[in-house]
């Protein structure tokens, strides 16, 4: 039923919506330049949490799957995304994420055998203009290992989101998000111990309320609905509302940080709303055609038998 799929879709659109929170949290509860711990924070203790809740280990060829998933969605991705977040202006790191409904639609071409219609194609570039409108900057610097980070990372997440859609679910959205955030969470533990250590200085009441938002709503409760919305939905529409992400975190910076909305700006988040709209309204079918005048059924099936 249409209501079901708008509920869906709404639910769904949470999740992005609740990751355009991440940059004003860690700008403003955060201790800087830690951005592993960052990571690490954010995904294990959520895993943890949700596994506790839902009291089921992988079995079988789960055990590698939820490994492949946790590194692809949270591992890999977490970690070249807080690089990217501090070696590159978040505009420019926002633009390479938008190129994700585009690499998602060409992987699920080959990995799904989905067709990649014209409209995608056109809404998914449209998306890359108006997040470009949103965030660039004309003083935006460039850092050759930030752009390997943001492109290494959207790569991570588009593989995840077509392989987590190839594979199915063997358990609830809770369950599976359990294993994917305890094994990505692990191995963030152990790159963090390897390159960045444990923290020197104690956290702060600030810090720890910042890392308990990020991990329990930006992480926990988002997590369960992007991925109950990828086992339900199209592939290009979950990669379609990620898009939201940029446009949540310029509107909450103006809310709330009192950062300036350029009619530019404004523009372009116009332009983002009509490419999802775009991305994930189904086309139209096509009306059936009438029978000519004077036909019936019983005459249609008479012909038919002739």
């Amino acid at each position: 039923m249409l209501s079901n799929r708008i509920l869906l879709l709404a639910t769904t659109a949470v999740a992005p919506a609740l990751w355009g929170t991440t940059y004003l949290t860690t700008t403003l509860y955060l201790p800087v330049d830690r951005p592993l711990l960052a990571a690490t924070a954010r995904a294990l203790p959520a895993g943890v949490l949700l596994l506790l809740l839902c009291r089921r280990l992988p079995r079988g060829h789960w055990w590698w799957k939820s490994w492949v998933l946790g590194i692809l969605n949270i591992g890999a991705f977490f970690a070249l995304l807080f690089i990217a977040a501090y070696r590159l202006p978040g505009g420019v790191a926002a633009v390479i994420g938008g190129l994700q409904p585009l690499i998602v639609a060409l992987l699920a071409t080959r990995v799904l055998h989905e067709r990649l219609t014209g409209r995608v194609v056109a809404a998914g570039s449209t998306g890359v203009f108006g997040v470009c409108l949103i965030v660039l900057q004309a003083q935006a610097r460039l850092d050759a290992i930030g752009i390997l980070a943001a492109v290494a990372g959207t790569l991570s997440m588009a593989s995840g989101i077509v392989l987590s859609k190839k594979w199915g679910q063997p358990a609830s959205p809770l369950t599976t998000t359990a294993w994917q955030l305890i094994t990505g969470g692990l191995t963030l533990l152990v790159i963090l111990l390897t390159f960045e250590g444990l923290p020197t200085a104690p956290l702060t009441a600030q810090n720890i309320l910042g890392y308990g938002y990020l991990a329990g709503v930006g992480t926990a409760l988002a997590y369960v609905l992007w991925f109950r919305g990828i086992a339900r939905l199209p592939t290009s529409t979950t990669a379609f509302l990620g898009l939201l992400s940029p446009v949540m975190a310029i509107l909450l910076g103006w809310v709330i940080a009192g950062e300036a909305l350029l009619p530019l700006q404004i523009a372009g988040v116009v332009i983002v709303l009509g490419s999802i709209t775009a991305g994930i309204v189904p086309k139209a079918a096509q009306r059936p055609e009438l029978p000519a005048s004077g036909g019936s059924l019983r005459g249609r099936r008479m012909a038919r038998s002739e």
